[in-house]
């Protein structure tokens, strides 16, 4: 059986608080799921949502990830902030990739480590 997952990069340099992390992970999350394929959603779904959360140094690592992930036909989102609280309108804090292949995101980010 193919398992999938969904990876959320998000910015180590920004120092979100907790608080302000997890908004911008569910951000990222939702927005990557829009652009899957119904087929690969739905068996997200069955197999439970899987998530993991990864860290980058810095925004340019997020553009990066983003282009490797869209040269395999994984779905992307890069989310930027409004700047209503913690961080200038427009920063970009997180990157969402899949839901996909649990062995295609593998090869992008398998060397990150969890936030």
């Amino acid at each position: 059986m193919t398992e999938y997952k969904q990876c959320i990069l998000v910015r180590e340099d920004l120092k979100l608080p907790k608080g302000k992390m997890a908004v911008q992970v569910a951000h990222a999350s939702l927005s990557a799921y829009e652009w899957a394929k119904p087929s690969v959603k739905e068996e997200w779904k069955r197999q439970g949502q899987k998530k993991i959360v990864l860290k980058v140094d810095k925004v340019e690592d997020l553009f990066r990830y983003k282009e490797e992930a869209r040269r395999m036909d994984i779905p992307t989102a890069l989310i930027q902030d409004a700047g209503l609280t913690t961080v200038p309108p427009g920063t970009i804090t997180a990157l969402g990739m899949g839901p996909a292949e649990a062995i295609e995101l593998d090869k992008i980010i398998g060397k990150l480590k969890l936030m």
